[in-house]
């Protein structure tokens, strides 16, 4: 699926990135554990994913479904009774995509020390309407110079998301060619 720019006569008005600007707040509970009595990284995932479809959702103002999610970083590990704060805001959007950013932080429930970032990640979201059909979205506007950096970033991580399909199909068309099945 390509996506392009917003045109500049796109009749949908752009909205500043803070229109959609989302905060997801859970406390830890034994049942979110792995074997090693930490959480288990699918669990902070899925909160990542929530609060980033919740975020693409707003900006688009419809459904948005997840294309992809990339450099999803666990930093520290989460315990049982940290409050996590995922923390998303849309960072960059194309004619019918956006790239979301997301940062997750915890801090134990019963104390008043400063939350810590225990990771991070980039999803890619695609509007849809009541078909599944891909539908515009507005452009993001950045408002500040570290959402103007973001916007930056996420222009360069879409270019290598890009390059990198294009390299993988070129590979199998070529091994195809050659007669090889994978």
């Amino acid at each position: 699926m390509t996506d392009q720019a917003p045109d500049a006569d796109q009749d949908i008005p752009g909205k500043p990135t803070s229109a959609s600007r989302t905060t997801l707040s859970h406390i830890m509970t034994h049942n979110d554990t792995n074997l090693l009595g930490t959480v288990h990284g699918g669990v902070i995932m899925k909160l990542v994913d929530d609060a980033a479809g919740a975020v693409a959702g707003r900006h688009s103002g419809g459904p948005a479904v997840t294309a992809s999610m990339d450099e999803m970083a666990f930093l520290e590990p989460v315990r049982v009774g940290d409050l996590v704060h995922v923390k998303a805001q849309v960072n960059w959007t194309g004619r019918t995509s956006m790239e979301v950013g997301v940062r997750v932080l915890a801090e134990r429930w019963n104390e008043s020390a400063p939350a810590t970032q225990v990771g991070s990640a980039y999803l890619v979201f695609a509007a849809v309407d009541a078909d599944g059909k891909p539908r515009r979205v507005p452009q993001v506007i950045p408002e500040t110079d570290r959402d103007r950096r973001r916007n930056q970033e996420a222009q360069i991580r879409r270019t290598h998301r890009l390059a990198r399909r294009r390299a993988i199909r070129e590979l199998r068309e070529k091994r195809a060619a050659e007669g090889f099945e994978d």
